[in-house]
């Protein structure tokens, strides 16, 4: 695990607003020129776009709709603020503002909203909200979108989302709805595993060396191989302007005395001699799921109940079996993976 040398992070401290431009500071002048005004097409109002430079100060917002104490992962993104700060030369406030809705006229002071999907449980926006969330992503706002990715055996259980990180390339169906409000010609698009964002301040996977074989060569190859994620995105002005992804935000979070405030362990795909003669004929207790691959085939899931995936018939026709890994060294490593990961994602989305 190294920082890529080639992203000089200084660019990180910047700060955004949307009001008038006030008289440029000698920190503005350093920063650069100043962005134009730019004409919102639907009401014929000049704005300032979303600023990238300036202050070394920077917010972020994170969306609750409902009881902020509620929310999921509460220690994980001032873990993860506190962590950039720790490792880049940005200075970035650790305690992010909340907002309840796209609705709030603060978003424009934010170049990043932070969302765990299932901190908001209505995803139907308002007309207002939409055209709200359009303009922001028009004039370079970002909206990471976390746990946005649900794989459909997960969908019956509020929780089951949270906790299984399960890779899929597909937006769940109600992100995509409500995104349909805000930019009806736009779809959500998977993130080929070679895109800039996996690797916009760390490059590669952390030290695997501690792993077991099995789980190192299946992380190292297929899980994340790279350093990668399944990750979807919709494209805003030519850049990246929205992201989803399984939940990364259980990785995060370290309690008030610096423990990890969650276990995680792997799963892994195996392959036992014969399981291809065998599983087509076996019996399962839950019903069989689709998941999206990467390149838009589909894997069939089979659980043993509701949210317990049992085995899988691949689009390659081959049949692996699912087996579940628990450990220190694991639960290490995933925290190392998850927080260096959301790492990437918030450098990205503070340079483009």
């Amino acid at each position: 695990m190294r920082p890529h040398r080639t992203l000089q992070i200084a660019c990180l401290t910047l700060a955004l607003s949307l009001l008038p431009a006030p008289a440029q500071t000698p920190e503005d002048a350093a920063a650069g020129p100043a962005v134009p005004p730019a004409a919102d097409e639907s009401t014929g109002v000049t704005a300032t776009p979303i600023r990238k430079y300036g202050p070394k100060d920077v917010r972020i917002a994170q969306l609750i709709q409902g009881q902020p104490l509620r929310r999921a992962y509460p220690y994980a993104v001032a873990t993860l603020l506190q962590s950039i700060n720790e490792r880049t030369t940005v200075k970035i406030d650790t305690q992010p503002t909340i907002i309840s809705s796209f609705e709030d006229p603060q978003i424009f002071n934010f170049p990043l909203i932070y969302v765990n999907a299932a901190d908001r449980p209505d995803w139907l926006f308002s007309p207002a909200e939409a055209d709200n969330l359009r303009k922001y992503l028009e004039r370079g706002g970002f909206v990471f979108i976390d746990a946005g990715i649900n794989a459909e055996f997960l969908r019956g259980s509020a929780s089951a989302g949270q906790h299984h990180s399960f890779a899929d390339w597909d937006a769940m169906p109600e992100l995509k709805e409500a995104f349909k409000e805000v930019f009806p010609e736009k779809e959500f698009e998977p993130l080929n595993r070679k895109h800039p964002i996996f690797r916009s301040f760390y490059e590669g996977l952390p030290d695997a060396s501690d792993l077991p074989d099995t789980v190192r060569q299946f992380v190292v190859n297929e899980k994340w191989p790279g350093g990668s994620y399944s990750t979807v995105a919709m494209i805003v002005k030519d850049r990246i302007a929205v992201v989803a992804t399984p939940v990364v935000s259980m990785g995060w979070g370290k309690s008030a005395i610096g423990n990890w405030a969650t276990t995680i362990r792997f799963r892994i795909r195996e392959a036992p001699l014969g399981v291809n003669s065998i599983l087509p004929t076996a019996i399962v207790t839950g019903p069989k799921y689709s998941v999206t691959r990467e390149d838009g085939r589909l894997d069939w899931v089979f659980c043993q109940g509701d949210t317990l995936p049992a085995w899988v018939e691949e689009a390659t026709s081959n049949w692996r079996v699912f087996r579940y890994y628990p450990g220190l060294q694991i639960s290490e490593y995933a925290h190392v993976f998850y927080t260096q990961l959301g790492i990437n994602f918030f450098a990205y989305a503070l340079t483009h």
